[in-house]
């Protein structure tokens, strides 16, 4: 039954082929002939391309030592150097460490990464799916074309994949409003790579517009919750050490990785002023998406601490015009598009003003550029710059050792995306449009 199913929606896309590469509600039938090509993909590259070792022995040797019951973080190290992701990087990666004979069969490892790759691509289509805002041919381009992003997964084995892949779990959990499970999937992620924390801004806005302060304070206490208890077996012997270790904000990287800084001099790379030129670029840039983008209400921004239920509602007079531009609202931007474009514009934001990024962060946003591409509205002769910019953002990570040019072409490209963000994006939430009629007391349960 299922399978006749399947194969009418098969005839009906191939009838109307045009429409199922253009229109959204085409993505689960795409999502699913996709996931499927890239099962076959990976099994492809797992036989036929070597595996490099750059992290994997390093990773196995200091979970080893906790194995062992090292519980000092500063003595847990491996031959790249000190042990520098939180705990929960060290109970996932002792369960591949066990899983794999001690971290010695590599082409398991492989496999199980290039499963975690499948559930990753399942939980972002997911997020497409809810949004219903990328036409599906640009999906192409994030699967099956992105060479970077396979190595990153099933011939590197580094743990960014780990982390994204809870993290957007987390997000369809939040999508669902089920914001507690989403508030402890979101911190094990950040327990297993910081880098999660530049979805944080985001994240805390949405709690607040969502909960107001005091609505917020439990949901931060589960995500600060577990990070003491799964650093407790490292903090009772030496907290200083862990914390210094694990949450290392101040860590120096090194040039000769650096992908978005090879125009710069070292010296300038490295300096300390410029890291906080940085860190300003990013907060002032916070700040302006939260003013002005993520706050719509005509309120001041200060009314996200109040309870949702005593916050002025905005009401526009009912003109037609404004009739018009609510129904327009509704259709450009819905309650998921907005969750998705704050967490998403969030963690870009961040990416933008990285001190450094290295070869395995492409992962940080690669799953995110079709979304912040494709949320604003687009014309026809818009689509092929949007295709474009992703292959230049492409060719730039996969540029080794990357150079003047390919690190200037990538902030040319994030300055074009941040520029169409800006000036593309509807800065008005359907929760300020009066929704359809819903159950309080189910509404209630599932959001707390």
């Amino acid at each position: 039954m299922a399978a006749g199913r399947g194969a009418a929606a098969l005839r009906r896309a191939w009838r109307e082929r045009r429409a199922a590469l253009l229109e959204p509600r085409y993505t689960p039938l795409v999502a699913a002939c996709l996931c499927l090509a890239e099962g076959g993909v990976n099994l492809w590259v797992i036989r036929r391309v070597p595996y490099t070792e750059i992290d994997w022995k390093a990773y196995m040797q200091e979970v080893e030592g906790f194995a062992n019951g090292t519980l000092d973080y500063t003595q847990l190290k491996g031959d790249t150097g000190p042990l520098v992701y939180p705990a929960g990087f060290v109970y996932i990666f002792l369960g591949l460490y066990y899983a794999t004979g001690r971290g010695s069969d590599i082409r398991l490892a492989q496999y199980l990464f290039a499963g975690l790759y499948l559930l990753n691509l399942l939980l972002v289509f997911r997020i497409y799916c809810r949004t219903n805002k990328v036409p599906p041919y640009v999906f192409f381009f994030m699967c099956c074309a992105s060479y970077r992003i396979h190595s990153i997964f099933v011939l590197r084995l580094f743990n960014d994949p780990v982390a994204m892949a809870i993290l957007f779990l987390a997000i369809n959990l939040f999508l669902e409003e089920h914001w507690s499970w989403g508030c402890l999937l979101f911190s094990l992620a950040v327990s297993v790579k910081m880098n999660i924390l530049l979805f944080a801004p985001g994240l805390l806005f949405l709690l607040l517009q969502r909960f107001g302060l005091l609505g917020c304070i439990p949901k931060l206490c589960i995500c600060a919750l577990l990070q003491v208890v799964l650093g407790l077996p490292f903090l009772l012997v030496n907290p200083v050490g862990y914390l210094t270790r694990s949450f290392d904000l101040g860590r120096q990287f090194q040039f000769k990785w650096t992908v978005n800084w090879r125009f710069l001099p070292e010296e300038v790379f490295q300096n300390r002023v410029f890291h906080a030129a940085l860190l300003l670029a990013h907060l002032a840039g916070l700040g302006l998406f939260a003013l002005h983008r993520w706050h719509s209400s005509k309120e001041n921004i200060l009314a996200l601490l109040k309870d949702p239920g005593k916050r002025k509602p905005t009401s526009p007079r009912l003109t037609v015009n404004n009739i018009l531009w609510q129904a327009s609202c509704v259709c450009l931007l819905n309650a998921s598009a907005w969750i998705v474009f704050i967490l998403f514009s969030s963690n870009f934001l961040g990416v933008c003003c990285s001190r450094s990024l290295h070869y395995q962060f492409y992962v940080w946003y690669f799953h995110t550029l079709p979304y912040l591409l494709w949320c604003t509205p687009t014309t026809k002769l818009a689509h092929m710059p949007k295709v474009l910019l992703l292959g230049v953002i492409e060719l730039c990570w996969n540029t080794y050792p990357s150079t003047v040019c390919s690190s200037l072409s990538l902030h040319i490209c994030h300055g074009l995306i941040l520029l169409q963000l800006w000036y593309g994006t509807a800065p008005t939430p359907v929760s300020h449009i009066s929704p359809p009629s819903r159950k309080p007391t189910a509404m209630s349960k599932k959001a707390q």
